[in-house]
């Protein structure tokens, strides 16, 4: 088992800055085991931000047939670590079931109102993590869990959409709010693994039992942004592989 004191040197050998914004995505099963846990790898990301740095993880719905409430919708999708992190004392969430959860200097701002129909463009906590030149640390988990991939997306201006819908309160009453979202299978996002490796954009080393990956939010942005622009199909699997890509592809024409 390793200690909270050991992680969070590691965590800080891999390139983790005090005083940064650090959105984290964590498969904490093959983290572990650490010392308390997931609360352990929280307090060893907090150690090595120091009492300046914001601490960010993903904190989104499962259940889109009842209205959110950031004080008790589970988040289990997420996995254990973002679903530990949002319940824990000092930690704010924002108040949507695309929700992000913070903690740390900027938390207020990253966890602040953003569109329910827009879940990762440049007003939401992904877009405000790129703004403040924020971190993304992958731990044990690959980039198809990357929703800064997603922001790049929207930044790209790519056309393809999946229907949407989830369910909000209005007037009192729970509603069906329909709207259209940039998505797909993801599966392919884990190209970006190679594209940041060739330009030396993200380091490598070991968190625990799994391997760390750290980069920047803007570099994740504009390698991207680079490659939809010379092919706005780069993560669309073809037609007939995957059915939430070929949704993706009908929605404006891209297929045979």
């Amino acid at each position: 088992m390793i200690g909270v004191t050991d992680l969070t040197a590691q965590l800080l050998d891999l390139g983790i800055a005090p005083g940064s914004v650090v959105l984290v995505h964590t498969a904490f099963s093959k983290v572990g085991p650490v010392e308390d846990g997931p609360h352990g790898v929280v307090r060893a990301l907090a150690r090595a931000l120091g009492p300046d740095g914001t601490l960010v993880m993903p904190s989104m719905s499962d259940d889109d047939d009842h209205p959110f409430d950031p004080k008790t919708t589970a988040c289990r999708g997420m996995g254990v670590m973002a679903d530990t992190f949002w319940r824990l004392p000092g930690v704010m969430r924002s108040d949507n079931p695309h929700g992000f959860a913070a903690m740390g200097r900027e938390a207020a701002r990253i966890t602040a109102g953003h569109p329910l129909d827009f879940p990762h463009g440049p007003n939401s906590p992904v877009g405000r993590v790129h703004e403040l030149d924020g971190r993304i640390l992958l731990l044990g988990a690959g980039h198809d869990a990357n929703t800064t991939i997603h922001l790049a997306e929207a930044m790209a201006g790519v056309r393809y959409r999946r229907k949407k819908s989830l369910t909000i309160l209005r007037d009192g009453l729970p509603v069906q709010f329909r709207y259209e979202e940039i998505d797909h299978c993801c599966d392919n996002f884990n190209l970006v693994d190679g594209w940041l490796d060739a330009e030396a954009k993200q380091r490598r080393g070991r968190v625990g039992r799994a391997e760390g990956r750290l980069m920047k939010a803007r570099d994740v942005v504009a390698v991207v942004v680079a490659r939809l622009k010379a092919d706005e199909t780069t993560f669309l699997h073809e037609m007939g592989v995957d059915d939430q890509c070929d949704e993706a592809r009908a929605r404006i024409g891209l297929h045979p």
